[in-house]
């Protein structure tokens, strides 16, 4: 049976029980499941590895003593055991001595829940999740990868799940271009289900890792922080679907919510990949913790401000930000003014629009920076789409090799890009350009001079001229019907 197949077959059993209402509650439930799934599989490995293992889930909760029976305990009793000794039992997990593995189980389970209120439909959950794969077996360990891509990609039709999501194709692709190395600290500040932080995994063992020391320095050096609970779960099983054993540092929080005097130096880190909320307002007082002439409540925009904030001298970073943060005025022009000052802003690519649909059909860009040198000239270049493609849906998402044109035209920023060329996609403004458009970003592609437009002047020069035609209709009209008038006496 294909992954595909599975999931959809678990989530047709959980359609059935009345306690589960909506997708975004189905995966809420199934994943949770798959994380003690998961965990057991890794714990069997851990046991082989080494004679001194012990769990850190009392025997009872442990997912081979309830779950793995499929004539096991099912029913109410199955419900009851749930709710009443699993969830408070995993909640109030206390960790033993020196092994973290215990504070993630319980900071995963803080915020999950049990949905469900059959327990014959539970254990039938159970029983298809058990049977479907098995993590010990290499042959099919890939099939836990693929099962978990596939409940992401569920992520964007489950109303504002979809928020957690970002297409494969643009995370491979800004990992590509940061290009983080082996002993780099690597920080998603805003980091729904880990897509970034899994694909800088996967990017930097490929490139570096060569030993078991590698292997613990790369362990070591990925951090994470989401404040919504679902997220964070799917994250944290991520990691551990990536080889990350101790998941530690994806903290269940609000990065927003620290105070940015409060972060030293050794919060700083050398790498940032992150697609912040946009479009949303955080809570009231969460401003405060900024500069005063950086408050705001626009998520995206105070992203922007911790990420300059976080990144070491001579850090790159790369985000995902709508075209609002480009052309937007009063705070957010002071923020650009600060990131061109303080950061290198050598590249922005611009996304065609659907690359986030069904979530959003706002347009997006990629943002790519490096701390410490000023910018003097920003390169653009305009994606588009591939040869027959007029919009991107579920059936037909981006993909990694529509961007190898970006790939070859890139070249590296220890020669100043020097070999980067304007072509009919890629063109490139001054710092002096940026500057006399008061640090207006949402520059269009000059060799399609069709193309929209944010320019403020233009818009309100445009405003003005449609209304000055509207009047001259609207008189036009009034003539019209005053004749019509005369004439009917």
């Amino acid at each position: 049976m294909s992954i595909s197949t599975s999931i959809k077959s678990i989530q047709d059993i959980m359609r059935k029980d009345v306690g589960v209402d909506g997708d975004a509650q189905r995966i809420g439930q199934l994943v949770w499941m798959l994380f003690l799934k998961i965990f057991d599989d890794k714990e069997l490995e851990w046991e082989l590895l080494g004679d001194n293992y012990k769990s850190p889930i009392p025997e009872q909760l442990r997912w081979r003593n309830w779950a793995a029976d499929s004539e096991g305990i099912t029913g109410d009793e199955l419900k009851a055991f749930i709710d009443n000794t699993l969830f408070p039992g995993l909640q109030q997990l206390e960790p033993k001595g020196k092994d973290k593995r215990g504070y993630v189980i319980r900071s995963v389970f803080e915020d999950a829940y049990n949905y469900m209120k059959s327990g014959q439909l539970i254990r039938q959950v159970i029983n298809k999740i058990q049977e479907s794969v098995d993590f010990n077996k290499a042959q099919e360990r890939h099939l836990f990868g693929d099962m978990y891509e596939q409940i992401l990609r569920d992520l964007q039709n489950a109303g504002n799940a979809g928020e957690y999501y970002t297409p494969r194709a643009v995370t491979e692709f800004m990992v590509r271009m940061v290009n983080p190395r082996l002993g780099e600290s690597v920080l998603d500040p805003a980091c729904g289900t880990g897509g970034f932080l899994s694909c800088a995994i996967e990017h930097i063992r490929k490139n570096d890792v060569k030993t078991v020391d590698d292997e613990q320095l790369l362990q070591s050096s990925i951090h994470g922080v989401e404040k919504k609970p679902l997220p964070h779960l799917l994250c944290t099983t991520n990691m551990i679907l990536h080889g990350i054993e101790v998941p530690t540092n994806i903290q269940h929080d609000n990065t927003l919510s620290r105070p940015l005097r409060d972060y030293t130096q050794k919060d700083r880190v050398d790498v940032i990949l992150t697609n912040p909320p946009f479009g949303g307002m955080e809570e009231d007082g969460i401003e405060s913790s900024f500069p005063s002439n950086f408050r705001t409540r626009e998520t995206a925009d105070l992203f922007l401000v911790l990420i300059m904030h976080l990144l070491k001298a001579g850090g790159r970073a790369a985000l995902v930000l709508p075209d609002g943060t480009l052309f937007g005025e009063g705070i957010k022009t002071r923020i650009k003014e600060e990131l061109l000052e303080k950061c290198n802003l050598h590249t922005i690519v611009r996304l065609p629009k659907g690359v986030f649909n069904p979530y959003t059909s706002i347009n997006t860009n990629l943002l790519f920076f490096t701390k410490g040198t000023p910018t003097k000239e920003i390169w653009y270049y305009e994606h588009p789409y591939p040869p027959g493609v007029k919009s991107y849906n579920k059936t037909k998402p981006m993909r990694i090799d529509e961007f190898k044109p970006e790939q070859a035209w890139w070249g590296t920023e220890t020669d100043g890009f020097a070999h980067r060329v304007e072509n009919e996609f890629a063109w490139r403004v001054s710092i002096e350009d940026i500057k006399a458009r008061n640090y207006n970003l949402d520059i269009k592609n000059p060799h399609t001079p069709n193309a929209e437009s944010h320019d403020p002047e233009k818009l309100l020069k445009d405003y003005f001229d449609l209304q000055a035609k509207i009047g001259v209709t609207r008189d036009q009209l009034k003539g019209i019907l005053a004749d019509a008038l005369e004439v009917s006496k």
